[in-house]
């Protein structure tokens, strides 16, 4: 299978999407599957983009709202992570994953899916401390603060990941993990930017969270983002096994922001998304951890009083994929839940939108009897009865075909909990971590200048995961790999990039 691996997206699709075509073209290869690593920013109008943890000069709405209104297409299937700066309250409504428009998938604050018999997983959101043992307890209209430790990963979706078991193909994170520099070369990376040098040193470059889940699920592959640099390594792990660790650019003319892999797969497979049926059977039950509350929440362990171990047993994944009737395939139908944006929209009266619930997770939670946590806020606030008040704007869109042809269907206007679609399953402090001058660089450089697709090769020992560089024009010159003078600078925000 073809995967193309993109950084922090930006917004950018538009870019992305043409860079690949041409790349297709150049190469003559069709990609399978697009993997955005986290900052995908699925900003859908001008109120989506007050979510956005950015100082206003940076709201920019860029082209995904064109993939959402149907105005355009994804040409290739495309999933992604969340990173630091997302419209949080379109994320919100797909706490476990979904559609955020045709062929386009959002996979959760974490997750796990099955795609032409590859086993990916995910985590969305960076780690900061003071907020990875609170529940998730945010909600639109955010608060400053709010607005920022919404991406913030929490111990549960950790925890979660923990107790799979089998073998994960590929990993993809917003975060690197903390020790990964101790395997790649530090060297190269420290030539481009020096000021990770004493975050290094302090191994304060990166998630710990992160570095459990890579030693613990040894992924063959983990894709990263969020520190705008190309950097790859390999971790070789005690029973033999190795993970090929690679992190890419933003999507910026002559940035190593893409690159594509060859990875085997089952060729009987069809390239679609399908549930993980070992990670609905841990959402299921693990269901009575959520929290959405501000406080600490603990995870059982052990010399705990409760079950602290989840990997389900044969038996309870067998009764889950009864609740889904022996089908795991995800339906491709996809749930407007706002106005798309127009140039011709006007910007007063801008506002942060009030919490949606979206119908795909609506129709989730039914049938693997879990909880939305928007839904229990809302319960807690006693203001349940207004969670939906925006859904009469809902169309509702099937897009099975690869032709893509949209059909829209009527949705209810009755009950706050009725199915938008029917899912019948064959008889589911300001803390900015980015370079704002970079933003600013990239709003004025993609408009004049035409996008070059970087990509080198990640040497492997096996060749069972035989990575194919499709354009080799960026690889490492020997002045690379020199030891880099280290200067003294200034940090523009001392708090880049601290854990």
């Amino acid at each position: 299978m073809k995967i193309a691996i993109e950084g922090c997206a930006h917004g950018d699709l538009e870019n992305i999407y043409d860079t690949i075509y041409v790349l297709e073209q150049k190469e003559g290869v069709k990609i399978d599957l697009l993997i955005c690593c986290g900052d995908f920013q699925s900003s859908r109008n001008n109120d989506d983009l007050m979510c956005m943890a950015v100082p206003q000069k940076y709201r920019n709405i860029c082209t995904f709202y064109k993939y959402y209104s149907g105005e355009k297409v994804a040409p290739i299937l495309t999933i992604f992570i969340g990173g630091n700066h997302e419209a949080s309250n379109y994320l919100q409504e797909l706490p476990y994953g979904g559609w955020v428009a045709p062929n386009i998938y959002y996979m959760g604050y974490a997750g796990v899916i099955n795609v032409g018999g590859l086993r990916i997983a995910g985590v969305s959101g960076i780690y900061k401390g003071q907020d990875y043992w609170k529940g998730h307890y945010e909600k639109p209209p955010y608060t400053d603060e709010s607005k920022r430790s919404v991406y913030h990963v929490r111990n549960l979706e950790i925890f979660r990941l923990k107790q799979l078991s089998g073998k994960i193909d590929v990993m993809i994170s917003h975060d690197w993990p903390n020790e990964i520099t101790k395997y790649g070369n530090v060297k190269q990376l420290l030539k481009k930017k020096p000021l990770f040098k004493e975050d290094i040193e302090k191994n304060q470059l990166g998630s710990q969270p992160n570095t459990d889940l890579l030693f613990h699920l040894k992924p063959a592959y983990w894709f990263a983002a969020h520190l705008h640099c190309k950097f790859s390594a390999i971790v070789k792990h005690k029973d033999d096994s190795m993970t090929r660790f690679l992190a890419l650019d933003k999507c910026l003319p002559k940035r190593k922001f893409l690159q594509v892999l060859d990875i085997p797969h089952n060729g009987d497979s069809k390239i679609e998304i399908a549930y993980d049926l070992e990670w609905l059977s841990i959402l299921y039950l693990t269901n009575h951890l959520l929290s959405v509350k501000s406080t600490k929440n603990y995870m059982p362990g052990p010399g705990s009083t409760e079950r602290y171990e989840f990997t389900p047993t044969e038996q309870e994944k067998t009764n889950v994929m009864k609740r889904f009737r022996d089908n795991l395939v995800v339906p491709r139908i996809f749930s407007k839940t706002a106005i798309a944006y127009s140039p011709n929209s006007k910007k007063n009266d801008v506002k942060q939108p009030e919490p949606i619930l979206n119908p795909q997770t609506v129709t989730l939670c039914e049938i693997l009897a879990i909880d939305d946590p928007l839904t229990l806020i809302s319960k807690m606030e006693g203001t349940l009865e207004h969670l939906n008040s925006s859904l009469d704007l809902n169309s509702t869109i099937s897009f099975i075909d690869d032709s893509q042809e949209n059909e829209s269907l009527n949705s209810s206007q009755d009950t706050p909990t009725k199915k938008m679609f029917n899912l019948t399953l064959p008889d589911p402090k300001v803390d900015l971590d980015d370079d704002l001058e970079d933003i600013e660089e990239a709003n004025e450089d993609i408009k004049n200048d035409s996008q070059e697709v970087a990509a080198t090769e990640v040497k492997t020992e096996s060749e069972d995961a035989k990575i194919k560089t499709l354009v080799e024009h960026m690889l490492p010159s020997e002045d690379d790999c020199k030891s880099p003078v280290i200067k003294k600078l200034r940090r523009r925000n001392e708090e880049l990039y601290k854990s």
